[in-house]
């Protein structure tokens, strides 16, 4: 029972980092330190919705960090982006930490193409540009926080319903 606590309060999290990205593409700070402080709330009361321990909820943030620092210091990625799959590292543990980078990394690729396709701009006018696009004839970036988001609920729901 008392894990339903920590993964409401995750759910609550997630939505709502996902929702601010959707809506403004930007994440605050408060919002981020919020998910932090209750994945190591929920860690050191035994309430991990994910099952990880205290050491691993530290190896996941460190790991989550240090594999989209790289993304960010060439600019193709926001620092929301980097903190928040830092924070889903001390959810969800390091060993879930690449899988919500492909999953993630998959739906930012389907929202990319949704984009081109919507506006009519054909590949090789990006290829050309030589340039990183972060909007396209009036709209904006792909909310990759809400790509990490979802497949990190959807590894909740598995849990709970019993998967790995």
């Amino acid at each position: 029972m008392a894990t339903w606590i920590g993964s409401l309060t995750f759910v609550a999290w997630a939505t709502t980092v996902a929702a601010c990205d959707l809506r403004y593409r930007r994440v605050t700070n408060a919002l981020i330190a919020a998910g932090l402080i209750a994945a190591f709330a929920c860690t050191f009361t035994v309430r991990m919705p994910f099952g990880v321990g205290p050491a691993q909820a530290a190896l996941g943030a460190l790991l989550g960090l240090a594999a989209l620092l790289p993304f960010f210091a060439l600019r193709v990625m926001g620092a929301a982006d980097v903190k928040v799959f830092a924070v889903l590292g001390a959810w969800c543990g390091p060993h879930a930490l690449l899988d919500l980078w492909i999953a993630a990394s998959i739906l930012a690729g389907l929202h990319a193409l949704a984009l081109l396709v919507a506006t009519r701009t054909p590949l090789a006018t990006l290829v050309r540009s030589g340039e990183a696009t972060f909007g396209l004839r009036g709209h904006r970036a792909t909310p990759y926080v809400t790509c990490l988001a979802i497949p990190a609920l959807g590894m909740l729901v598995l849990r709970q319903l019993g998967g790995t």
